[in-house]
């Protein structure tokens, strides 16, 4: 499995579970809301929300394993699956791991650094 394709698996999941405090930022540069309500949203969505976020996250990142395997790698049936156990389990472990330190960089340095020019953090 090459890098680009796990960037490719893990790009939606990471996208969907950091909508928490994406989501403000993009309202505020698209100009649909105002930065003291995009901070008072981002707090309520990473305060209250977020593990509602990272639940979606791991359920896009489910589906788009499901996905892949089916798709890309030609396991449809339990037979099958059985027969490649080792890869499924490989490919899944990476993919979580890419996937939690893509969030973790994802959130806490980009979206952060994106939000800092419009004062949202503040």
């Amino acid at each position: 499995m090459t890098f680009k394709e796990l960037l490719k698996l893990t790009g939606l999941p990471v996208l969907g579970a950091s909508l928490c405090c994406l989501s403000p930022l993009i309202l505020v540069a698209f100009g649909l809301s105002t930065v003291s309500f995009a901070s008072s949203l981002a707090d309520t969505l990473y305060g209250d929300y977020r593990w509602a976020f990272r639940i979606v996250g791991l359920i896009l990142l489910v589906w788009s394993l499901v996905l892949y395997f089916r798709r890309q790698k030609g396991i449809c049936t339990i037979d099958e699956a059985k027969k490649r156990r080792q890869e499924i389990v490989n490919v899944t472990l990476l993919a979580l791991i890419v996937a939690v330190f893509g969030y973790i960089v994802f959130l806490y340095v980009v979206v952060h650094y994106a939000g800092l020019p419009f004062g949202i953090w503040e």
